[in-house]
């Protein structure tokens, strides 16, 4: 009887210990999550309903005005919405490419293919705000006076001052940050497709092209999976270097979604308009993201 008891009093310890050391170790991430996370989300969403001007204490609660102003009369929204949709899709494209092409590059035999990871890396790390201020400086005086020097015209366009090249000067912003980034996840997948398999697709006569579309992506699809869904979430979310670099200029030709919003909301004091927009901008990055994923998982296949 003892034994037993014992036992059953081990038993019960044990299992209480499950939930208190579950508590103690997801807890204070949890709480920090509901925090900085949840409560904002949430109070977002009401504000989306209110004509609060982020300053005063009073709001009125206005029903769908907010979101009936958005999609019917803010032009200005639509056209950030264009711009940012038109962003998304040549970054996401271009900045893929550029990071998988450096990872073919730096998994063949290179001897200096480890300095070069490390280079092409780092940019990643340099702030958005202070990367923007750094190319700032490249377009307006670099280019300038590298144009002086060379004559070639490209340098001497004016990459911030008119539409089509600011937005061509952000989207070269966007890869030189991000490339880096991808290329270490492709390197990662690159590097875990079995030899075997290329071995004997070689033996088969395939070329390099061949071995690349019918074997390489298939069996990094896992890879582009995570690649595509964060370029896609870096995309639609840029705000440092769109604020750095031109500012929404020129004549808010280059604003994206996320400037717009923090405009609306901080500059012109309409921050319920603000959190309506918010609401609409997650729940399109979400749709999106979710569809990607969807339909990139199912191209996935097993090693």
């Amino acid at each position: 009887m003892n034994m037993t008891e014992t036992s059953k009093q081990l038993k019960r310890r044990r299992n209480w210990k499950k939930p208190a050391s579950f508590i103690a170790f997801v807890g204070p991430a949890f709480l920090a999550f509901v925090a900085i996370v949840l409560i904002p989300f949430f109070n977002g969403i009401y504000y989306s309903f209110t004509d609060w001007n982020g300053v005063t204490g009073q709001l009125n609660v206005v029903g769908w005005d907010n979101y009936q102003r958005i999609l019917f009369e803010d032009e200005q929204f639509r056209a950030s919405f264009w711009i940012t949709t038109k962003y998304t899709i040549v970054a996401v494209v271009l900045t893929n490419i550029v990071g998988f092409l450096l990872a073919l590059l730096l998994t063949m035999n290179i001897k200096t293919r480890n300095i070069l990871r490390t280079v092409f890396f780092m940019p990643n790390l340099i702030g958005g705000l202070i990367l923007g201020f750094i190319w700032q400086f490249i377009y307006v005086k670099g280019f300038e006076s590298i144009g002086a020097l060379t004559g070639w015209s490209l340098f001497e366009l004016p990459w911030l001052g008119d539409a089509q090249t600011a937005f061509w000067g952000i989207v070269i912003v966007a890869i030189w940050q991000g490339g880096g980034y991808v290329m270490v996840i492709y390197i990662a997948a690159l590097q875990n497709v079995p030899t075997d398999l290329l071995e004997a697709a070689k033996i088969d006569g395939a070329n390099r092209l061949k071995m690349l579309r019918h074997i390489t992506l298939p069996m990094i699809m896992p890879s582009i999976t995570i690649c595509l869904f964060l370029t896609i979430s870096w995309s639609f979310k840029v705000f440092d270097t769109n604020l750095s670099l031109t500012n929404g200029g020129p004549f808010k030709s280059t604003e994206m979604l996320a400037l717009n919003i923090y405009t609306e909301s901080f500059v012109n004091n309409n921050y319920g308009l603000g959190s309506a927009k918010a609401v609409i901008f997650f729940l399109v990055v979400a749709a999106i993201t979710v569809t990607q994923v969807y339909l990139t998982k199912k191209r996935e296949v097993e090693a």
